[in-house]
């Protein structure tokens, strides 16, 4: 069942990534959800469409939560869809946004794909298999020293959390090789999960931003917890922290 769960999230995906691209040489008409700098497009809700109908036409009884107020009750397989991660970077034609699409059965995410249109890239991974990204497989980094990482983050929409992400921002900075702020959750997962970075952490994050990236990581043999070091529940906006494994303990007691 998860081969077939798969094919049909890559195929979606990777068809979704297709209309960003053709929308990138077209007029964006920005409006806002949450507050100024949370913006969506036509393309959010066109990408989403094309995702949703994609689903539903080959699974009809399953559930679906997508960003862009789509919760479909069905049965307990749940397709979790954000059909732009990274709308400020596609706005601004900065290349780096992605389709993320996860599904999960009774509760436990079985599969994950997250694709980069602009770089022809597609992060995939079913539960106990591994990942891939177009097809080969990809492992974490082999960094040991914390002192030696370069991080990767993200700031919070709500404006109330943004003065703690700064500080903790600051203190990690002069303890790293550097920090990276790419602006897609989903893509910060997968670069983790590719050894091109060694660790992530952001604060206030929904499901449909994490639930690919998060398998894509374990399966790429990295570890993911909350800030305490404990299980992350990707229903839990609190936080999340994943890492190569071998560094995560020294992020944590950083992070506290």
């Amino acid at each position: 069942m998860e081969e077939d769960l798969l094919e049909v999230a890559r195929e979606a995906a990777e068809e979704a990534g297709e209309l960003l691209l053709e929308g990138r040489e077209k007029k964006r008409e920005v409006s806002h959800k949450s507050g100024p700098t949370d913006l969506v497009t036509q393309f959010d809700h066109a990408s989403q469409d094309l995702i949703v109908s994609k689903i539903r036409e080959k699974f009809p009884d399953h559930s679906i939560l997508a960003e862009e107020e789509v919760e479909i009750e069905g049965n307990d397989i749940r397709w979790i869809i954000d059909p732009v991660d990274g709308t400020t970077n596609f706005v601004y034609d900065y290349p780096l946004f992605s389709v993320s699409i996860a599904v999960e059965i009774r509760g436990d995410t079985a599969v994950g794909v997250v694709h980069l249109p602009v770089l022809c890239e597609t992060f995939w991974a079913i539960d106990g298999k591994g990942a891939r990204l177009n097809g080969d497989r990809v492992r974490v980094s082999n960094t040991g020293s914390f002192e030696d990482s370069l991080l990767v983050t993200g700031f919070p929409y709500e404006k109330d959390l943004v003065p703690q992400a700064i500080e903790v921002f600051s203190k990690l900075t002069r303890k790293t090789r550097g920090i990276r702020r790419d602006g897609s959750a989903a893509i910060d997962l997968s670069f983790v999960a590719a050894g091109r970075l060694d660790g992530f952490w952001e604060l206030d994050l929904s499901p449909w931003d994490i639930a690919a990236g998060s398998l894509i990581v374990r399966e790429a043999g990295g570890t993911v917890t909350d800030f305490q070091g404990g299980e992350h529940d990707i229903y839990d906006s609190a936080g999340i922290v994943a890492s190569n494994g071998l560094i995560h303990e020294q992020f944590i007691k950083r992070l506290s």
